[in-house]
């Protein structure tokens, strides 16, 4: 018997509002409502279970998945986060377009023997995939792009920051640790005319200091940490693992929201 599933990973009805405006001409008739597809996407997604543990409180875990799949395909999580950054971000009195972008990346180990885009991070002895990210001032997800972890950050990050292009018309800088130094910071100048700059550690063994503008797109991967899906890459495929990224930081934009 199917009863309306209540836990404390649930968005509120103000939220869930929200996603089912965006999602209204998304979606087919159905027998079970948004709410309860984006409330189940979110249980996985907080607490880490499988998709065939989903609770039978919850629709059947096979058309969540159905949605979830046809969502991450369309483009939907992307277009939502971009949407809620931008309502985020003119709450705060900030231009739509930032002028500055954070880059990092973040090695996670993989838990499966399959799967695309897999290797191991030398530097690191991390065998899985980079999540590399490039954020706003506030740490707010401007692009993701998922990797082997074994390609190095210079390498990735030119894929990374071209997926900005044509998309951010007052992006000027975009800031980076050591990692980045080399020819990227030219071609970045050359195809794309922004700046690079490059902030180097400074620390005294012993000690840590957190990089100046730097420290936020740190923070940013910390954020994650808040979802057990995210741990590791549990994700078969690498659209899967950039979906999944995307939905947490629909959850954090949305805690964010003032809504009135």
């Amino acid at each position: 018997m199917m009863y309306k599933a209540n836990y404390s990973t649930n968005l509120t009805e103000k939220q869930l509002q929200v996603i089912e405006k965006l999602l209204e001409n998304k979606t087919r008739k159905r027998k079970h409502s948004i709410a309860e597809i984006i409330n189940a996407i979110y249980y996985l997604l907080k607490t880490g279970c499988q998709w065939r543990m989903l609770p039978l409180n919850f629709p059947k875990w096979q058309l969540v998945y159905y949605y979830y799949n046809k969502w991450k395909n369309e483009g939907v999580f992307e277009e939502i986060n971009d949407i809620l950054r931008d309502t985020v971000r003119k709450q705060q009195g900030r231009a739509y377009s930032p002028s500055v972008g954070l880059i990092d990346s973040q090695s996670v180990k993989t838990t499966r023997t399959g799967g695309e885009e897999r290797g191991v991070d030398g530097g690191k002895k991390i065998k899985g995939r980079k999540r590399h990210i490039i954020t706003d001032v506030n740490g707010l997800l401007l692009t993701v792009v998922v990797h082997a972890a074994n390609v190095h950050d210079s390498k990735a990050a030119s894929e990374v920051i071209s997926t900005l292009n044509h998309r951010f018309d007052r992006m000027k800088k975009i800031y980076a640790d050591g990692g980045y130094r080399g020819e990227l910071v030219d071609n970045v100048k050359n195809r794309l005319g922004w700046d690079m700059e490059i902030t180097l550690r400074s620390d005294k063994p012993g000690e840590f200091k957190p990089l100046p503008k730097r420290w936020v797109v740190e923070r940013t991967f910390s954020w994650l940490e808040n979802f057990r899906r995210l741990a590791k890459d549990y994700e078969y495929t690498i659209s899967s693992s950039q979906a999944m990224i995307h939905l947490a930081f629909i959850m954090i934009m949305l805690n964010k929201i003032n809504f009135k």
